[in-house]
């Protein structure tokens, strides 16, 4: 992490005033002033901001009950994002984990620890995703062996990871996949002449949204949901 990143994140400076106090001297790492705000350090360093030693960030976790019609995205110009609806301190750290659509709502991750989410969401983990989809139309048995065998989308060059379906009433199902591609879920009814009319992501890996968080609403993870991933 960047020092400048570091003094931000343990003190109410900004980045900018984090520079600046860096290059007048007033900052040692491990007992040796630094004087460049890109110097790198970790979380074991000792690191001192006049001759006060500041304790190393914390980092966080949070899940999200996402609503309709608001935006994954840390800002928008003409729309309300997700980040509208945290009240938290230090909001520009976060990132989202794994975004949904506009028109989607459910579980949504943030966090400001890369290497976590990196777990989450790197194409080689194959985490799960489960969501409650609403179709149009009813979902015939021998479309639903399509979903688990793959579906060759357009502009893919490889088919689909197999789903898994579970059908709770005609047009009603669960749906899981190990992958994140662009409007996945969507896209894999539509090669199949179906069309999805809401969706609503239940789970993570093993992680479900709490059922008693509404929707905008949001906690932070526990610390043994946070070591599900």
């Amino acid at each position: 992490m960047r020092l400048d990143r570091y003094l931000s994140q343990v003190t109410t400076l900004s980045r900018s005033q984090a520079r600046n106090i860096i290059r007048a001297g007033r900052v040692r790492v491990d007992g040796h002033p630094v004087k460049q705000p890109a110097n790198q350090v970790d979380l074991q360093v000792e690191v001192v901001l006049d001759e006060r030693t500041l304790a190393p960030p914390q980092s966080c976790y949070y899940m999200l009950n996402k609503p309709l019609g608001v935006v994954c995205a840390t800002q928008d110009p003409s729309q309300r994002t997700v980040m509208d609806l945290l009240d938290i301190p230090r909001l520009d750290r976060l990132h989202i984990v794994g975004r949904l659509d506009i028109d989607a709502s459910g579980l949504l991750l943030l966090t400001d620890d890369g290497q976590w989410s990196h777990r989450i969401t790197a194409p080689v983990t194959h985490c799960t995703k489960t969501y409650w989809v609403t179709l149009a139309e009813p979902l015939t048995e021998y479309d639903a062996g399509q979903l688990h065998r793959g579906i060759h989308l357009k502009n893919e060059s490889k088919p689909t990871r197999p789903a898994e379906i579970e059908i709770v009433s005609d047009c009603k199902l669960y749906v899981t996949i190990t992958e994140g591609k662009y409007h996945q879920v969507k896209r894999m009814f539509a090669a199949l002449g179906n069309r999805v009319e809401s969706l609503h992501r239940e789970s993570i890996g093993r992680l479900k949204l709490d059922e008693a968080l509404g929707a905008g609403d949001y906690r932070p993870l526990s610390p043994e949901e946070v070591a599900l991933f």
